[in-house]
């Protein structure tokens, strides 16, 4: 796995925009060089703000959305259309206001499904290994670009420090008792988001700096789940100010304020 890179933004707004600016141009490189790509979504507040600064911008018409895989990281296992569910935000901010194709759209299904958590989990795993292609050398395909909140416990996903979830080398598990609500969830596992061609953590706000400043060292990812948020080429910590405030001096490099 590589170092991360960490670039620092002034305010979550800012962030928000400038993730989106940048998933705007990773998107398009990708679809010029291989005709199509593949992007995995999170929730959280700055990840819907992100999806929201995307819908907002002309630059959107840029990507061809009909040629775009999108994929979510985790899901609170929720009927369909549930405020909380991170496919209800996803849309609402973006997916609504562009031409996705429906067939691309790849949502984790909740209780509504008549499925439970592990059987969501099963046919989610099972969606990866048909999208997975033979030079993806795995079960998932290798996602162009990952976008992954924080928690300020360090959680990313819905892999909470100390769960059993953390050592799964399944590619999509169910998670049970998380200490956030609702206690239910399904997520993709570690070995799933190492597979990504690049892995953004984005996070704001100072209640997540001690998390960052663990992330970025030699600590486990069994206890620091975010230092295990690494992709095969690169690696991006995108942070504000608040997030960045105990990252080593030097770590960080500052955007354009």
């Amino acid at each position: 796995m590589n170092v991360p890179n960490v670039v620092v933004h002034r305010n979550a707004d800012i962030l928000a925009k400038a993730v989106a600016a940048r998933i705007i141009t990773r998107l398009v490189d990708v679809q010029s060089a291989k005709g199509s790509a593949s992007i995995v979504l999170t929730g959280g507040t700055v990840g819907i703000a992100t999806l929201a600064a995307i819908a907002a911008t002309p630059a959107r018409d840029a990507v061809d959305w009909r040629r775009l895989d999108i994929w979510w990281g985790d899901e609170r296992f929720l009927p369909s259309g549930h405020e909380e569910r991170n496919e209800t935000g996803a849309r609402a901010a973006l997916l609504d206001h562009v031409d996705v194709a429906p067939e691309r759209v790849h949502v984790m299904k909740g209780p509504d499904s008549g499925m439970t958590a592990e059987e969501s989990a099963e046919a989610y795993a099972a969606q990866l290994r048909a999208a997975a292609r033979p030079e993806d050398h795995g079960p998932v395909p290798s996602f162009d670009v990952m976008l992954l909140g924080m928690g300020p416990d360090s959680h990313v996903a819905s892999l909470f420090p100390g769960m059993p979830a953390l050592y799964d080398t399944r590619s999509v598990v169910a998670v049970h008792g998380t200490p956030k609500p609702p206690p239910t969830r399904v997520s993709l596992t570690l070995p799933a988001i190492q597979a990504s061609r690049e892995v953004w953590v984005v996070a704001a706000g100072e209640e997540k700096s001690g998390a960052v400043r663990l992330a970025l060292s030699d600590a486990g990812p069994v206890q620091v789940p975010a230092a295990g948020a690494r992709g095969r080429q690169r690696t991006l910590f995108l942070l504000d100010r608040g997030a960045a405030s105990k990252i080593p001096p030097g770590l960080g490099r500052m955007a354009s304020p």
